[in-house]
């Protein structure tokens, strides 16, 4: 392990966050600390789209599965399929795999690697901090390092953000959990398919969010996700791998962690710290996806670090959140609408899967998750869909 008690940066957590960001600064010349825990992988249904791939150099090897479709199911038991056609596929990773790789590729660019925890910050009177680290490589001896700037990317109980910004300021969550089995080898089709993501919005999977059944190539991830206390996440995933004929396959793994809805409202502290991925609440409402926004925060506070540097000015940290919002704030709202409306009820979930077998629906929702925009053409392709969306919540009939 390298000594040095001074890095320009140092970045808490090797997520996809903090290790892209690592990467990104460490190919630029800066000195990095990336500290990560040993042994933790977050709960994920580990689906990333084509853009993830393409914008950060990901390898196919690093992909476990292509999923050309995905079946909407309704609590009363009525599925959509929605295949995704000739523009493109989801990939899928497995983080006990994808995270790992992610870390490497950050310390092959030139950043140091810590295994260890988060303990404190403190502010130094030359602008500095100084981060104090229990060292997990050497039985946990409390190490000290200074620096110019810490990313946090510790995750949805972010420890950075509670020591910087206390610990009432953080984003909305639900609890998401998951089982990882091993997948079958020759399965019932119409129960599960290697090609194929299921999303089950009911209520006794899910009150207020949604349950999943992600194939992984030998692997399989089945989990939802609910706000609400009481609601027994581990019966409803024995539910979930019952109706996708998974009961019986062996469990590789259990997963259990927070997962946050909304970014927060401020991301950095106006002097050297800055949030990103889940410690920013970079997480898409609705769908619960990621890894893309992780990494693309990531990589855009890189940026800003490197812009504060030369121009010896903090303002540069407020850039991260406002030009992750421009691109995606919109995104992020009208996902927000949507869980908002369709997620309340059994009812509304009825209506929602409904609306989903609409071409309209299916060819935008593809388009801008695969891409990670809204699809501006065809705008009355988007009119089409309001009305739609309007006769459902009204209960009026498709044809009048």
């Amino acid at each position: 392990m390298d000594n040095r008690d001074f890095f320009d940066v140092v970045v808490v957590g090797g997520g996809p966050a903090g290790a892209t960001a690592a990467q990104a600064l460490a190919l630029e010349g800066h000195s990095v600390l990336m500290i990560d825990r040993e042994g933790r992988i977050k709960p994920c249904g580990g689906a990333i789209p084509t853009r993830a791939i393409r914008d950060f150099n990901l390898p196919m090897e690093q992909l476990t599965a292509k999923v050309h479709s995905a079946r909407i199911i309704a609590p009363s038991g009525h599925n959509v399929a929605m295949d995704i056609g000739d523009i493109g596929y989801v990939g899928m990773v497995d983080r006990d795999l994808f995270d790992p790789f992610l870390r490497a590729r950050a310390v092959e660019a030139g950043a140091v690697q810590l295994t260890g925890t988060f303990k404190t910050l403190e502010r130094n009177r030359d602008g500095t901090v100084t981060v104090s680290v229990a060292d997990g490589e050497k039985a946990g001896e409390l190490r000290h390092i200074t620096t110019r700037c810490v990313i946090g990317a510790d995750g949805a109980n972010s420890a950075v953000r509670r020591s910087v910004f206390g610990p009432k300021r953080k984003p909305p969550y639900v609890f998401a959990y998951h089982e990882i089995v091993e997948s079958p080898e020759a399965p019932d089709p119409e129960l599960f398919r290697a090609d194929r993501c299921d999303v089950i919005y009911d209520g006794r999977i899910s009150p207020d969010f949604y349950g999943w059944v992600f194939p992984h190539g030998r692997h399989t991830s089945i989990g939802c996700g609910s706000a609400v206390k009481g609601h027994s996440l581990k019966a409803a995933t024995r539910a979930l791998r019952e109706a996708a004929g998974l009961g019986e396959a062996r469990t590789v793994r259990e997963e259990g962690a927070p997962l946050p809805l909304k970014p927060m409202r401020r991301w950095d502290d106006g002097r050297n710290v800055v949030l990103v991925g889940d410690a920013a609440g970079v997480v898409a409402p609705c769908s619960g996806e990621g890894i893309y926004y992780a990494m693309l925060s990531g990589q855009i506070a890189a940026e800003a670090i490197g812009q504060m540097f030369a121009n010896n000015s903090a303002k540069a940290l407020a850039t991260v959140r406002k030009r992750f919002m421009r691109e995606h704030g919109m995104v992020f709202f009208t996902l927000g609408i949507m869980q908002s409306i369709w997620y309340g009820s059994d009812k509304r979930r009825e209506q929602f899967v409904k609306i989903c077998a609409d071409p309209d629906v299916q060819r935008l929702t593809w388009e801008s998750y695969l891409n990670k925009k809204l699809v501006r053409r065809e705008p009355m392709a988007h009119l089409r869909v309001a009305i739609k969306d309007i006769r459902q919540l009204l209960g009026i009939p498709a044809r009048v």
